[in-house]
């Protein structure tokens, strides 16, 4: 059995081991948001992983950025009005 969000295929499981307490922060937080665990833990997992991927991004650009005198939001605030 597979299941599809968005319409891709969810067919990989994945087994962690949690705390009792992180166990049950995580089904409070499923009643709280009306969502099933593996949805809570996906959305959050996809949630981590952009985080990641936009620092990493943003390492690797903000010495071009440095560079250009963008030193501040308020830099590329003024640089791009």
């Amino acid at each position: 059995m597979s299941y599809k969000k968005g319409g891709v295929d969810m067919e990989t499981t994945l087994t962690i081991r949690l705390s009792e307490e992180m166990k049950k922060s995580l089904n409070d937080l499923c009643q709280s948001e009306r969502k099933g665990l593996s949805e809570l833990v996906r959305d959050s997992l996809e949630n981590h992983l952009a985080v990641k991927r936009f620092r990493q991004l943003r390492s690797k650009s903000l010495p071009f950025a440095e560079a250009s005198g963008f030193l501040t939001d308020e830099d590329v605030f003024e640089g791009l009005t």
